[in-house]
């Protein structure tokens, strides 16, 4: 499908990765509506379809979560839950009865079982039940296949679901109270080197990976599938590597300058153990690979960071 003219809204379209998806987008011809929560909070009955009756689009690709790292997760999981299943459930019930011709539903890695065999493949999705930590969460971005799917079964709609792994890149959240581990190390390591300090604390044991995919990369691979794939089957986007987070940390402290003790802190969860995709299904059908070297794509994350903190 020709995004050429089409009106597509997107949903947390100024958010992180949808700050880089939007101009993504309208490079491929699209007209894209953002609309601001304050306007359209989607969590509240009837936002979504008056979102979709003043903007009439053709399109509708859903980025609004709630969102949030492990300690944002543990002390947060009813809210995590409701809002974003209520976001989805009633933004696809409205996508139905506005005759939208297409929705794309972005996921989450979180929704994979706490114990995938590596690297994940889509078909293991269903295999057991999230990382506990995160599961509410995971769980309430896993209804969005579902309801894709028994929708295109019911009703013949064009949704796609896809799933990235952990993002990362300028734009990111560095709120300390909700940030994911790249952010969040990296601001420990500026603000121990603003300080003086020689040392940072870092949950867990080191010893989980995670894989992660430069938010640029992200964006033109939600761009591909929304022009390409037209398939019932969920999709993993990622970059097809993982890095513990001990070698992690020690990257990071690496390109920030910072020479100080790294200590680790067993007593918080390390969450899911592994995380690496099997991302061939995303080449095969609409043909996205991650281009982005990791040391590179942190490299720009750093020299953003420090030009807007």
């Amino acid at each position: 499908m020709s995004l050429a003219g089409r009106m597509i809204v997107v949903t947390g379209g100024s958010g992180f990765l949808g700050s880089h998806l939007v101009p993504d987008l309208e490079a491929r011809g699209a007209r894209v509506f953002v609309p601001r929560k304050k306007d359209y909070d989607l969590v509240e009955p009837g936002a979504a379809r008056r979102l979709l009756g003043e903007a009439s689009p053709d399109t509708v690709v859903h980025l609004a979560a709630r969102v949030g790292g492990i300690g944002a997760n543990r002390e947060n999981p009813a809210t995590f839950f409701y809002d974003n299943l209520m976001m989805g459930a009633q933004l696809l019930e409205a996508c139905r009865l506005g005759g939208v011709r297409k929705v794309v539903t972005v996921g989450t890695i979180c929704s994979y079982p706490k114990l995938t065999p590596v690297p994940f493949r889509e078909d293991d999705l269903w295999s057991g039940y999230p990382e506990e930590t995160n599961a509410p969460y995971g769980l309430a971005k896993k209804m969005l296949l579902v309801q894709g799917q028994a929708y295109r079964q019911q009703y013949g709609m064009d949704v796609i679901h896809l799933l990235p792994v952990n993002l990362y890149g300028p734009g990111d959240n560095f709120d300390p109270g909700s940030s994911h581990v790249i952010p969040a190390l990296l601001k420990k390591c500026q603000d121990a080197i603003d300080a003086g300090r020689d040392f940072i604390e870092v949950w867990g044991s080191g010893k989980a990976s995670r894989e992660f995919l430069y938010v640029e990369d992200a964006a033109r691979g939600i761009g591909l599938a929304t022009e390409a794939y037209a398939g019932a089957e969920p999709v993993n986007l990622g970059a097809g590597f993982e890095i513990t987070i001990r070698d992690l940390t020690a990257l990071v402290a690496r390109l920030t300058g910072f020479t100080g003790e790294i200590r680790w802190d067993p007593t918080k969860p390390d969450g899911q153990p592994r995380r690496c995709l099997d991302t061939s299904r995303a080449e095969r059908l609409f043909g996205f690979r991650a281009t982005t070297p990791f040391e590179e794509g942190l490299e720009r994350t750093i020299a953003w960071y420090r030009t807007q903190r």
